[in-house]
């Protein structure tokens, strides 16, 4: 320790007396060694007195000089106690104009240093915004792209500040996207891979910044990772298949990057990898393509496209999974699929196969969240299609008891959407359907809807028009009438919600009409 105490004293009188740079140089270098083989005890002598103020005025002095104090403090703040004292001796503010070096060797230390003493501290990090770091740091990207060492200093500076709305709409005027666009098409490292996109997903939380990604090509490059990565079994490529499924997500929030993600073949890398994840693979990544796939089958241009190329099949075939979540998510991406899309609802809903596991989770009390998906897609193909023959194919397959239970559920957004499918498919074929109705008790359920007072005015509006389509079947108006549906009706008449009231009116007009279409 005495050598150490002789290098400080040099250290204190640096820059103010006429000491040589080497003999400062092998102070610093002291200082470095005496860090290397004893963190703490060094760290102490360094906090106390003049020794931490003398780095400030090392830094002004000759280059090498310069450079070798940016490296100790860099070395200096990697301990946690070492970090208030730096910022006290006021340090940052003399660190940060030193970004603007050209001198490769000082921006990769004064980046460190400056990363390592304002980590975790989100008051110095607004300070080091509004200082006009962020430009220095998209700078150096753009004018040393190829040295590793230092690209990696700032995109960990970005991840640190990147958080910060301040620095957002500061990097909103750069060209960060097109800088971090360019260093992840060129990266093999795992680490960096996971470091650029989590700086990604960050910055793609703010519109114009996602909207610089989409332009800068982050399709392509996101492409380009899943494509690389999806058949390694490495943990590391499993956490960057994970962060780059979660980038797609957040990219997809804008309908017309939606859409351009379809059109550059994103959907079929995210098939690919769930085919390889589906049975034994990591679930976070299944969670992130999945969640990623539903989004992209929003947009009507993207279900025609997705259809076409046969993404419903394969959608179908990752079914085969046993792990609730992934058929919760697969089950919600054939909704989404086939809304709107007839011929697919048709061509799915006459499928025995996927109706067979579809009334299965139906039937799932284990799982609400699987049990309520498969019922929804249930409903979607009936509502959908419009066919007579899923409606047949579903009556076939035990379905219909499992809608009309949808009907009566605690949420009203399922009991509208099981509700006007059943209106739907006693409309088109209701001489398939009615035995199935009685089986199920549908005109008893209805009427308990009627008159619950719980139940909202859409379902009750709902409600009321299927009993409407019931009453065309002999059988079933029987029904109404023994359960005493007339004074319901006469009672709803009434309501509130003029809708309901006038539904309530058009029902009771055609109970009461005399029933002349059943008579032989």
């Amino acid at each position: 320790m005495e050598a150490l105490n002789l290098h400080l004293d040099h250290l204190r009188l640096g820059g103010e007396d006429t000491k040589g740079e080497d003999e400062i140089i092998r102070s610093l270098d002291g200082v470095l060694q005496a860090l290397a083989e004893d963190k703490h005890r060094t760290s102490i002598l360094l906090s106390d007195g003049e020794i931490l103020p003398a780095f400030g005025r090392l830094l002004h002095s000759t280059p090498l000089c310069a450079v070798k104090a940016a490296q100790v403090l860099a070395e200096i703040a990697k301990n946690e106690e070492m970090k208030i004292p730096c910022v006290d001796a006021g340090l940052v503010p003399i660190l940060v104009p030193l970004l603007d070096s050209t001198d490769q060797e000082m921006l990769l230390h004064v980046g460190r240093a400056i990363g390592r003493i304002c980590y975790d501290n989100n008051e110095l990090q607004e300070q080091l915004v509004a200082a006009g770091v962020i430009t220095s740091l998209v700078r150096i990207l753009s004018d040393y792209p190829e040295n590793e060492a230092l690209v990696r200093v700032n995109l960990l500076a970005l991840s640190n500040l990147a958080d910060l709305d301040s620095a957002k709409e500061a990097l909103s005027k750069t060209k960060v996207a097109e800088q971090l666009v360019h260093q992840l098409r060129q990266v093999n490292h795992h680490e960096k891979v996971e470091i650029i996109l989590e700086v990604l997903q960050t910055l793609a939380e703010n519109d114009t910044l996602k909207l610089q990604l989409v332009e800068a090509g982050i399709q392509d490059a996101v492409t380009e990772i899943l494509t690389r990565l999806q058949d390694s079994s490495k943990p590391e490529d499993t956490c960057s298949l994970k962060a780059a499924s979660d980038l797609i997500v957040s990219l997809l929030l804008g309908d017309s990057n939606c859409v351009q993600m379809v059109q550059l073949g994103v959907v079929h890398q995210l098939l690919d990898l769930l085919e390889q994840h589906v049975e034994t693979g990591d679930v976070s990544v299944q969670h992130a393509a999945l969640s990623a796939l539903r989004n992209l089958a929003i947009p009507v241009a993207n279900k025609i496209q997705m259809l076409d190329e046969g993404v419903g099949k394969r959608v179908q075939t990752l079914l085969r999974s046993e792990m609730p979540p992934v058929q919760f998510k697969l089950l919600g991406t054939l909704r989404m699929l086939i809304d709107g899309q007839a011929e697919a609802a048709e061509e799915m809903g006459q499928d025995p196969m996927l109706l067979s596991r579809l009334v299965h989770w139906c039937d799932s009390k284990d799982h609400a969240g699987v049990c309520g998906e498969a019922n929804r897609l249930l409903a979607s193909l009936l509502r959908h299609s419009r066919s007579p023959e899923v409606v047949k194919a579903i009556q076939e397959a035990q379905g219909v008891k499992h809608l009309v239970s949808m009907a009566t559920s605690e949420h009203a957004i399922m009991q509208n959407e099981a509700l006007i499918s059943l209106a739907i498919a006693s409309a088109i074929s209701l001489e398939n359907i009615e035995e199935g109705y009685k089986e199920a008790q549908l005109v008893q359920n209805i009427h308990k809807l009627l008159q619950a007072e719980s139940t909202g005015p859409e379902v009750k509006y709902n409600a009321i028009g299927l009993l409407c389509s019931l009453l065309n079947s002999a059988e079933l108006r029987r029904e109404a009438e023994e359960d005493q549906m007339k004074a319901t009706l006469e009672t709803l008449c009434g309501h509130s919600n003029g809708n309901v009231a006038k539904q309530a009116l058009m029902a009771l007009q055609i109970l009461n009409e005399e029933p002349r279409l059943f008579e032989p």
